[in-house]
């Protein structure tokens, strides 16, 4: 693994800015990363009652009469209706913060390279907004109605505060999408030959650790079945990481030798 090439990446073509300079471009950055959050919050919040409806959906299937959804804070409302927008918010910002992520990180590409932002920006959007809704229509569900079920066969009423319950629907789809970020990560590592596909390979057991221990972090709860539905698609996402790595390479190995040819 070539790892001086990760650290070449805030360098500049011609000569290195001065650390001030790196300083002030990322206080820029992050300005225009909290001014992007903040719209969609507030865009989000206009919408609260519909989000509120969308993340009681999965509920309503086992439970029509949301019985056991049960408020116990007086300003629970507002705060649970902040913490929606902040989330439905991070989902709608997303592209727009990966790209101005990209453009601090990345300040030495050409310009044929920067105008490839953009469509990298909507592929790690659309594959967050993939993972968001895997979690949200086949992860969740079942999930919920497990542990809604497993309740009632222990002989325990099930009674969740609406705080916990939109606290953890709402981390747990967010966190599917940040995992669905996996192959992305990978393709960018593989691009600059940082990874390959027999590292990738060679690691496997290694990468299947650091999988648990990713899920055991994200996930909002401790119980195992959790962590195995976030770790389950996680895994297989590293497989299609290898199979991604695998055809960057032939596919930069036959644009060599036809290089090759053209130039013999």
């Amino acid at each position: 693994m070539n790892w001086r090439r990760f650290f070449d990446f805030r360098q500049l073509r011609d000569e290195p800015k001065p650390f001030l300079e790196h300083i002030e471009d990322l206080r820029r950055t992050l300005i225009k990363m909290l001014v992007v959050l903040a719209v969609m919050m507030g865009v989000a919040f206009a919408f609260q009652k519909r989000i509120v409806e969308l993340i009681e959906r999965p509920l309503l299937a086992f439970d029509p009469e949301r019985t056991s959804l049960t408020n116990f804070g007086v300003a629970d409302p507002l705060t649970i209706a902040i913490e929606l927008s902040f989330y439905a918010g991070l989902v709608m910002a997303f592209p727009f913060l990966v790209l101005f992520l990209a453009e601090f990180i990345l300040p030495a590409l050409t310009s044929k390279e920067r105008r490839m932002l953009y469509p990298a920006a909507a592929v790690s959007f659309g594959l967050f907004l993939v993972g968001v809704l895997f979690a949200y229509y086949c992860v969740l569900p079942p999930t919920l109605d497990y542990f809604f079920n497993y309740s009632k066969a222990l002989n325990w009423r099930p009674l969740w505060s609406v705080r916990e319950y939109f606290s953890f629907t709402t981390q747990f789809v967010v966190s599917f999408g940040l995992a669905f970020e996996l192959p992305l990560a990978v393709l960018l590592l593989v691009k600059l030959e940082i990874l390959s596909c027999e590292v990738l390979q060679k690691t496997r057991a290694f990468a299947v650790i650091i999988i648990l221990f990713l899920a055991a972090i994200i996930t909002p709860t401790t119980d195992m079945l959790t962590l195995i539905l976030m770790a389950g698609p996680m895994y297989l996402l590293y497989e299609g990481c290898i199979l991604i790595a695998w055809l960057m390479e032939r596919r930069s190995r036959r644009q060599s030798l036809a290089a090759n040819s053209t130039r013999g």
